[in-house]
């Protein structure tokens, strides 16, 4: 509420600063051996319930995206941290988490490090997809801790260099209050999906997520460089393929982030010049960077293979997502596919503001553009469901969306 103070003007009252997060314990020692690893799985196997697991990497220092660090939590045992990069063998600790349901935040981003070190729930809770499934305005752990535990959590060593050894204390503490209160976090959510008629679609979803190892591949990867669409024509978007294909085969054999090798703005700087000899190319402000310097010849290859490159070998001046063409052009390639996509994305608004939910976690926006480009036929409850179901739709999605959509658009297409 606001106060006047003595000249009648009005303050609002500040909001009281939540309590930091505080561990209940000392931070315990780094497990990088195998009697350590040995006594931490038999503490995390004598514990009960849901265990909290975090995993950190060297995202933006490595190329790599294994873990660096593993923190959980299991009520009756103490927190714990393991180094993975001293183990070959992690089996201890699987064994020890065998059949135990997982209780990860944002776990596609962790999964795939786990998988890649032998570690794979049976079960698993995801607190940053039950937020979205709360249709809560945003999901960060940092948010939720604040939200829903009433404490701050601190994230100043969110994008340290995590492949460093030994890791500081200090950082130490930061990954081990990842977990500290993420069962807890579990619990309030859980009960927030029960009430709000949503645990069993959280819980299709989680499932879902068991079988997940990593994003497929992109096409063209190279295509989402920064700043791309200042290149014009088909040689200069070739410098580009060219250069970026060239960090990324150095990147992946030094172990190190691509970004750190060779700036984006310092490929599409070259693409713009389209320099014809390597001293041209070196005189760029990019290509004088310290870590761009050694590995001048690798990038005037690079670019000397797009230069003189045969028409033929260039690539196409934009590419096309998900194979289908950009929606903006449908009204004039297939008029009839325009119409429904427009119903569908009528009935998807309609169906999220009624079951309070995000857009893209009733239906991926690449399904419903799949669906109106080309429909099954008949256009019926149940071959929609079947087409959505073959994309990776869960029943929970089909059982809300399938006859809408059917109905949606055969109105539109009688309409017109």
């Amino acid at each position: 509420m606001p106060v006047a103070d003595d000249a009648g003007d009005a303050e609002q009252v500040a909001e009281p600063e939540l309590p930091l997060l505080q561990l209940s314990a000392p931070v315990p020692p780094v497990a990088d051996s195998p009697s350590e690893l040995q006594r931490v799985a038999a503490a995390l196997a004598a514990g009960s319930g849901p265990v909290a697991i975090d995993a950190e990497r060297a995202s933006g220092y490595r190329y790599s995206q294994r873990a660096y660090l593993l923190q959980l939590r299991r009520a009756g045992s103490t927190t714990a941290l393991v180094d993975p990069v001293a183990f070959t063998d992690m089996s201890p600790l699987a064994d020890a988490l065998n059949g135990i349901e997982w209780v990860l935040h944002a776990a596609t981003q962790d999964l795939p490090c786990l998988v890649e070190i032998g570690l794979r729930p049976a079960r698993l809770f995801d607190t940053e997809l039950a937020g979205r499934l709360l249709n809560m305005p945003r999901v960060g752990l940092a948010t939720l801790v604040a939200e829903l535990c009433g404490a701050r959590l601190a994230k100043e060593h969110s994008a340290v260099d995590w492949s460093t050894r030994p890791l500081p204390t200090p950082w130490l503490e930061y990954a081990a209050l990842d977990v500290e209160v993420l069962v807890e976090l579990r619990h309030l959510l859980a009960d927030k999906l029960a009430t709000a008629g949503k645990a069993e679609w959280a819980a299709q979803e989680f499932e879902a997520l068991l079988g997940f190892t990593g994003p497929a591949p992109r096409v063209d990867p190279w295509r989402r460089t920064s700043g791309l669409h200042r290149v014009r024509g088909q040689r200069p978007l070739g410098v580009v393929r060219e250069l970026w294909q060239a960090r990324d085969e150095l990147a992946a054999r030094l172990d190190i982030a691509p970004g750190r090798l060779l700036a984006d703005s310092a490929i599409i700087e070259a693409a713009i010049a389209m320099p014809r000899a390597k001293q041209a190319l070196q005189a760029l402000p990019g290509m004088r960077h310290r870590r761009a310097r050694p590995h001048l010849d690798s990038w005037w290859e690079a670019v000397e293979s797009a230069v003189t490159a045969d028409d033929d070998q260039l690539p196409p001046t934009s590419g096309r997502s998900e194979g289908l063409p950009p929606v903006r052009s449908w009204p004039d390639r297939n008029p009839p596919a325009a119409v429904r996509l427009r119903a569908c994305r009528a009935v998807v608004s309609e169906l999220c503001e009624r079951h309070d939910l995000p857009a893209e976690n009733l239906l991926t926006p690449e399904w419903v553009r799949r669906l109106a480009w080309a429909p099954p036929q008949p256009v019926d409850a149940e071959s929609v469901a079947a087409l959505l179901r073959d994309r990776g739709a869960r029943r929970w999605q089909t059982d809300l969306t399938a006859q809408a959509l059917a109905e949606g658009m055969n109105t539109q297409n009688s309409a017109s």
